[in-house]
């Protein structure tokens, strides 16, 4: 199971269809299962071991520590700039992470004009796009790729010497898994974030819009109902094309909050809500084949279709076989739009199950359509996991503010690893290189008078300095150390004394 962090409800990346793979468990029991995930919390290694049945808990684990990758935070309000003259710099190739599928295009042609060979990969870019590009950027013929969080899967080019985040992710799994791609020959590496102070407000947003109230939820549901006017009790197991920005014009909804609203429907079981689908179309009967043989009335061209289709591909009647519409076509001498008619239709009267290729999202419904009264969102759906994924973006926060801890330190305490040494080389480390000596005597004294302003209530390393008559830069050493050790906590800037 790859990327095995998605089978855990509290994994940064939950995907509901992932629980479904623990019935192998059922139909081979013998199976021997083994869980792959290069970005898992202690907490979610745990749950991943659970839902995957393991008899015990059984764990190999490599340290998530990359000694040739420096972490770096550049602040800075011009980022186009910083960007150009990082990528002038630094030689070689690189990764350039955005959040938005405009801005990749928009990011690729400010490179482009200034020299430097890009391309711009997202997940609305059709397969044989995808692949030019990707090989372009694989073989040098492009050196950057500007992409949105949809590249990734499958990349293992070892030279990218660069890996840039215009926009900040929404966790520290997400970032470390995109900044993990630079330097993975073993020679020197950067991962770095460019940070405006502005960053932090969006970065906040995001909470409301990926956790939209409860009543905007059972208003989309319920708007739902009316674009497919769907009774009530109707719907179980039928299948939509859905284009979300049709669906908010027609309702007036803004489509980040609607779009999240739909995915947690479908994690509380009500439908099922597809990404932008771009795979082959799949079909399987859902009747037997001696009752196919007695079904009239179908037409001549759905039965000529039915027989190509027998003739073309095997196991149709026990799993989904991929097909193509243009094939058949071909073959039957119908047109590709008769051929995906009669395979609606056919779907529509449950002969086959039909899934098209086409590049839209889907709604599937996975039970009939409800009185709102009756739409319950479990607690584990919405307010558990909305209070990890605000831990995550503060957590992400703390990472780009903070002036103080090893960027290196700093990630390896999230994932559950206790790390002894500073990493030498994040912009942290570098600035704190020429650092004064200090006496145990002198720091012990330090020490204890932090210890006992906190005690008082958190401040800031700004507001214990101006209460402490002493070398600042000797005061910020003890400090940096105190956090590294974890004696302090560090959140929204304020520091507080660990009690435990």
């Amino acid at each position: 199971v790859d990327e095995s962090h998605c089978i855990s409800q509290w994994g940064y990346d939950f995907r509901p269809a992932y629980l479904k793979i623990a019935d192998i468990r059922d139909l081979v029991p013998d199976a021997p299962v083994l869980a792959l995930t290069a970005t898992a919390t202690p907490e979610v290694v745990k749950d991943i071991q659970e839902r995957l049945r393991f008899r015990e808990e059984n764990v190999f684990r490599m340290s998530f520590e990359r000694k040739n990758l420096a972490y770096i935070v550049r602040p800075t309000d011009n980022k186009n700039g910083e960007l150009l003259h990082i990528l002038n710099r630094i030689q070689g190739s690189a990764i350039v992470y955005v959040r938005s599928r405009r801005k990749t295009k928009e990011t690729t042609e400010l490179l482009v004009n200034e020299g430097i060979t890009a391309d711009f990969y997202h997940a609305g870019l059709d397969n044989a796009t995808k692949d030019l590009r990707q090989k372009r950027w694989q073989n040098g013929e492009s050196r950057v790729m500007v992409a949105t969080n949809a590249f990734g899967m499958g990349i293992d080019k070892p030279d990218v010497r660069i890996v840039i985040h215009l926009d900040l992710p929404d966790s520290p799994e997400a970032y470390f898994q995109e900044a993990g791609r630079a330097g993975r020959d073993g020679q020197k590496a950067y991962a770095v974030i460019l940070y405006a102070k502005s960053d932090k407000t969006t970065l906040s947003k995001r909470i409301a819009d990926t956790f939209p109230d409860k009543d905007y939820i059972k208003d989309v549901y319920e708007h739902l109902q009316y674009h497919y006017q769907m009774a009530m009790g109707d719907g179980l197991g039928c299948m939509y094309d859905f284009s979300l920005e049709e669906f908010c014009r027609k309702f007036k909804y803004f489509p980040v909050p609607a779009d999240s609203a739909l995915k947690i429907l479908t994690q509380a079981g009500y439908l099922e809500y597809t990404d932008e689908q771009d795979n082959a179309s799949r079909i399987i009967f859902t009747i037997r084949r001696d009752e196919l043989y007695k079904l009239r009335e179908m037409g001549e061209a759905a039965e000529k279709l039915i027989q190509m289709i027998l003739r073309s591909y095997t196991g149709v009647f026990t799993d989904y076989a991929y097909i193509s519409e243009q094939t058949l076509a071909v073959r039957t001498g119908l047109t590709r739009q008769q051929i995906y008619d009669l395979l609606v239709m056919l779907s529509k009267r449950r002969i086959v199950d039909y899934i098209p290729h086409k590049k839209t999202p889907y709604i599937i419904y996975t039970r009939e359509r409800i009185d709102l009264h009756y739409l319950q969102i479990p607690r584990a759906v919405y307010e558990e996991r909305k209070e990890r994924y605000e831990t995550r973006i503060h957590a992400m926060v703390e990472y780009v503010t903070s002036e103080n801890v090893c960027r290196s330190r700093m990630l390896l305490r999230y994932f559950g690893e206790k790390n002894e040494h500073n990493c030498g080389q994040c912009d942290v480390c570098l600035s704190h290189r020429a650092e004064p000596d200090i006496s145990q005597s002198t720091f012990d004294g330090l020490r204890e008078q932090i210890c006992a302003l906190l005690k008082e209530h958190p401040m800031t390393p700004a507001e214990i300095a101006s209460h402490i008559n002493t070398d600042k830069e000797q005061l910020s050493e003890v400090i940096r150390f105190m956090l590294d050790e974890g004696l302090l906590n560090s959140e929204n800037g304020l520091l507080t004394e660990k009690t435990s």
